[in-house]
């Protein structure tokens, strides 16, 4: 009975998945498919236009470009958390978290205004008598927003898989001699890979379907995938394409998250062997 209760309790979040997860993707097929009741290949075939093409192909770029970018400003900032005192870890990674309480549109037009032509970054630059920067409306700009956007993502499960790794292990190689260099590359990165992982699939999966940031800080001029699925489903009225788009965005999508999921259990297994210094 007791057990019954506890699934129970779980009927909401059910209800929830089905009508906002389930049935928006099994609506999403559909129209990805079948056109006028019939079956149809043409609107998955439309990421083949020149438009469609280049557009995801800007999307990978600029995905790879954030996500990269997210872990080398990630990891080395992840191990100087590591290594303070407990008290000031809990207080920077809360400093980090804080910005995501602001909502999300107000922080990117806030960073629209201040690299604007006439923003705060390049009327300091004139101050120094130094030429203005014209950021904005690029994909640099794009890249700019979504790393600080999703920078977070990345840098908590780094520091999560780095606050569990044994002291024990860090002292006995050091005890042996082993320099920090060494340390790094043979004990701390083996067993923070599923960080890395994680963090790397939080970061990726968003820059990739997101078309907000491209919207404000591109101001139209650079064109991402979820940009032209945006314009197809709400400006053009063409769920039949933009369905298509979506499918083999998902696709990709769901290529990464096997890919992680591969490395993810090679990383445990990594982990249940012994550390060789």
């Amino acid at each position: 009975m007791t057990r019954f209760k506890k699934q129970f309790l779980a009927g909401p979040y059910l209800l929830w998945i089905i009508g906002f997860i389930v049935i928006p993707m099994l609506l999403i097929v559909y129209y990805a498919f079948f056109s006028n009741g019939s079956f149809t290949l043409n609107n998955v075939m439309a990421i083949t236009d020149t438009v469609n093409l280049k557009a995801i192909i800007l999307s990978l770029k600029v995905g790879i470009t954030s996500t990269l970018l997210c872990l080398l400003l990630s990891y080395p900032l992840a191990l100087i958390l590591r290594n303070i005192n407990i008290k000031s870890q809990n207080f920077i990674v809360f400093l980090f978290m804080l910005p995501m309480w602001m909502n999300f549109m107000l922080r990117i037009l806030a960073w629209k205004l201040l690299l604007s032509k006439n923003g705060i970054f390049n009327s300091f630059l004139v101050q120094l008598n130094l030429p203005k920067i014209n950021i904005l409306n690029t994909p640099q700009a794009i890249i700019f927003g979504m790393v600080y956007d999703y920078l977070p993502f990345m840098l908590l499960p780094i520091y999560n898989s780095m606050a569990n790794i044994k002291k024990d292990y860090i002292e006995a190689a050091q005890d042996l001699g082993a320099s920090q260099i060494r340390i790094l590359f043979q004990i701390i990165l083996p067993l923070t890979i599923s960080g890395i992982i994680s963090g790397v699939v939080m970061v990726f999966v968003p820059t990739l379907t997101s078309f907000a940031i491209a919207e404000l800080l591109g101001g139209g001029k650079v064109l991402l995938i979820g940009n032209v699925i945006e314009h197809d489903f709400i400006q053009g009225m063409r769920w039949d394409i933009g369905s298509g788009l979506s499918f083999v965005l998902m696709l990709f999508v769901l290529v990464s998250m096997i890919l992680s999921n591969a490395f993810s259990n090679d990383s445990k297994e990594q982990k249940g062997g012994n550390v060789i210094l």
